[in-house]
């Protein structure tokens, strides 16, 4: 299953630049690398003058890695930029369900090794960033900030008990019964809330299930089994490195309470949710998600900004004030006579 629309290959990615900082050349390559014997691409956009480490967007789900195209216009200007089709997803290698979480963070690892990335700055999207938390925990010294988008800490029950219905409709090859079902999943429902583009992503999402592949839709089966059968989250410490955990205002999927409660699991964490927007904030609201990413990596204030609803502060090493307790009177009070 997909937690966000895929674009079309594009290996354009001028456009207009966010703020007043003229563009900078930026040069597009393709890799093929294999880990453990599975095959696997990632796609970079180079910036030879970046403001910031280089950026690392894990895609929810069977996400490729050309879904971010239309956002490089925005963010390539800024910093390296990249995305990757890890095994079991886009045109990577087919992955066995055997191969969980902890395989994928560090077949992570493995890509910046042979990028000669040091250090970067993880986004994770839905899925992508349950990879990115155990991306943090593994390797902390290899992430200089995290990013995480429409997380939560436990699958929603619902959605647990729907996924061995929608591997059975996809074994039985029922597209147009799942990929309804998905649709209305992803999808905040109607009366919600205000969300940018419902109908037109709707459609466009609506139109990806039914367009999915035979390889697709046994990729899709084996997500869904390496789902439910590897632990989604560890509760294991997490490197005290500047975070944002935000989604959209109206997202039903992962809600806002759910990514509080990821917030306040990181050592410091920046909270908030995107305006007029549903779990698939990145697509409805495609330009202010950008420029919320590229503030966070570029270290400039998150205050204040139009499509945001409040900045909120949590986190586990987070200093809160102590109130002192009530003096204890029960010696001192006089006896009521």
């Amino acid at each position: 299953m997909r937690s966000d629309i895929s674009t079309a290959q594009d290996t354009s990615v001028r456009g207009p630049a966010l703020g007043n900082t003229p563009p900078a050349a930026v040069r597009v390559e393709e890799r093929a690398l294999t880990f453990e014997g599975f095959a696997y691409h990632c796609r970079i956009v180079h910036q030879d003058r970046p403001q910031a480490e280089p950026l690392v967007l894990l895609g929810g789900s069977s996400q490729n890695r050309y879904a971010w195209t239309r956002h490089e216009k925005w963010l390539a200007d800024h910093c390296t930029t990249v995305t990757v089709d890890l095994p079991g997803y886009g045109s990577a290698d087919f992955l066995p369900a055997g191969h969980g979480i902890d395989f994928l963070a560090a077949n992570v690892r493995h890509m910046l090794d042979e990028l000669a990335m040091p250090r970067v700055n993880l986004v994770g999207s839905c899925f992508g960033g349950a990879i990115a938390v155990r991306f943090a925990q593994r390797y902390p010294d290899r992430v200089a900030k995290l990013g995480l988008v429409g997380m939560t800490k436990v699958i929603p029950d619902d959605y647990a008990c729907a996924v061995p219905r929608w591997t059975r409709m996809l074994e039985l090859g029922d597209r147009a019964g799942i990929a309804a079902e998905l649709v209305e999943r992803f999808m905040s429902p109607a009366g919600t809330g205000t969300v940018r583009k419902h109908q037109v992503v709707s459609r466009l999402l609506l139109r990806q299930f039914l367009a999915q592949s035979e390889d697709e839709l046994r990729m899709s089966v084996e997500h869904n089994a390496r789902l439910m059968s590897h632990d989604w989250y560890r509760d294991e410490p997490l490197p005290s490195v500047p975070s944002l955990v935000f989604t959209g205002e109206h997202d039903t999927l992962c809600t806002p309470a759910m990514g509080r409660e990821v917030a306040a699991s990181l050592p410091a964490a920046a909270f908030t949710t995107i305006k007029e927007a549903d779990h698939l904030a990145p697509v409805e609201r495609m330009e202010e998600f950008s420029d919320l990413v590229i503030r966070f990596c570029t270290h400039r204030p998150l205050v204040g900004l139009p499509y945001c609803n409040r900045i909120e502060t949590l986190g586990s090493a987070v200093q809160r004030p102590v109130v002192p307790a009530p003096a204890d009177r029960s010696e001192t009070a006089p006896t009521a006579r």
